[in-house]
């Protein structure tokens, strides 16, 4: 195990990067115009909390697949109104796009966040038809912490949660820059407070301990210039996961925040893989 200075060099992904704050007022602009262009429906509520909200995109056609994107931030900040701009590509692809907030640490425990996001998932396939998406194509992406949450997602033991919904509600899981093996992470001190876990806590929401009881195709992306930590956390998802197909894919000269960004690039390997995911 790293010690503590060595942690925060490897998942401080913000220390790392100088420009962020340019890159997320990039972020904020395109997710601004994608509203404007795109048909939406903002700020469903899918749970009893104020953080409990999705916004929708619809493709132009019924019964399309849904892709749910969950967005990082160390579970601790950023918005989905920061992250409107994954969808234009999936809408003009005939995928419709949700993209869901959750509640934040310090206030909000992971092990809520991750009921959070199984309340998201019921809820948007019980609406399956009033939205206009088909129930049984249901698939998750999240970039970093929300990779986590998208993870836990394809875990989950769905009819265990409601009897009315189905063991394989999420079809597929494309995870980017995931974070999986969470007893390092909540070990940095940047994290360490506002996450509040010890080892135990933080093996226990760690979806690299729980395999999905039947397999889930996975997309792990990591860009090429994140710290080996990033790179060791999806090889060992793969490992963990030996039941489910498992493509590993390195995102050459992408650091963790320029890696999401390759998700919604029409032109980048990530973006095509991910529809052909979705849409088989």
């Amino acid at each position: 195990m790293l010690n503590p200075e060595a942690l925060d060099r490897a998942y401080n992904v913000r220390a790392a990067i100088p420009d962020h704050p340019a890159i997320f007022a990039r972020w904020r602009e395109k997710s601004l115009r994608a509203i404007d262009d795109l048909r939406s429906e903002q700020d469903y509520y899918y749970g009893p909390s104020p953080a409990e909200t999705l916004d929708f995109f619809p493709a132009h056609r019924n019964r399309a697949p849904l892709l749910v994107f969950v967005h990082g931030g160390y579970w601790r900040s950023l918005d989905k109104s920061d992250f409107s701009f994954v969808a234009p590509p999936f809408v003009e692809a005939g995928i419709s796009v949700a993209v869901v907030n959750y509640g934040l640490a310090p206030k909000t425990r992971i092990e809520e966040m991750v009921q959070q996001m199984l309340r998201a998932g019921a809820w948007l396939h019980r609406h399956a038809a009033d939205l206009g998406i088909d129930a049984e194509r249901i698939h998750v992406a999240g970039h970093s912490a929300g990779a986590h949450l998208a993870a836990m997602m394809a875990a989950a033991d769905w009819p265990a949660w409601s009897p009315d919904l189905p063991p394989r509600l999420v079809k597929s899981v494309i995870s980017i820059s995931g974070l999986f093996d969470l007893v390092p992470v909540a070990r940095a001190p940047f994290l360490r407070d506002d996450l509040g876990l010890d080892d135990e806590g933080a093996a226990r929401v760690s979806p690299a301990g729980y395999p999905p009881a039947s397999p889930v195709p996975v997309l792990a992306a990591v860009g090429e210039l994140e710290s080996e930590e990033f790179h060791r956390q999806s090889r060992g998802l793969a490992a963990a996961w030996d039941n489910c197909p498992v493509r590993l894919m390195n995102l050459p000269g992408r650091h963790h925040l320029a890696a999401v960004e390759a998700l919604a690039d029409p032109a980048h390997e990530l973006f095509h893989a991910t529809v052909k995911l979705v849409t088989r």
